[in-house]
């Protein structure tokens, strides 16, 4: 196995871990994170629609997450990086999705801590 192949084994296996685990918690509170997430989005325009935002930031993720955890088999399998690559695209797309929630809702340190995760995301759809 090349360093190349590890270091997408490895940038995949960071974000599938982040995006299932992700999709894991809003689903087994969904409640609890739809009252929270009702209070941080209170002052905006989708205020009214923050259900229907976390549904989507939900699919995203998981769509994200098992698309990175597929793109480490298929690398490992035969050396490809076609599905992992769409992992690492559509991680970006679920991350600029919630960096675009948490400046809405003026949250400028969630806002970082999203950009945090967005450089190895960035990373993995050029390396792959």
């Amino acid at each position: 196995m090349t360093h190349t192949e590890i270091f997408g084994i490895l940038i995949l296996a960071f974000l599938a871990l982040t995006f299932l685990h992700s999709g894991y918690e809003k689903i087994a509170d969904w409640k609890g994170t739809v009252a929270g997430l009702n209070e941080h989005f209170k002052n905006t325009i989708i205020k009214n629609q923050v259900s229907t935002a976390l549904g989507l930031v939900w699919i995203t993720e998981v769509i994200a997450g098992a698309l990175c955890m597929a793109g480490i088999f298929q690398l490992i399998a035969n050396g490809s990086t076609t599905i992992g690559h769409y992992g690492a695209v559509m991680s970006c797309i679920t991350l600029l999705l919630m960096l675009f929630g948490q400046r809405l809702a003026k949250d400028y340190d969630g806002a970082r801590t999203i950009a945090i995760y967005y450089i190895p995301a960035i990373l993995a759809v050029y390396w792959l």
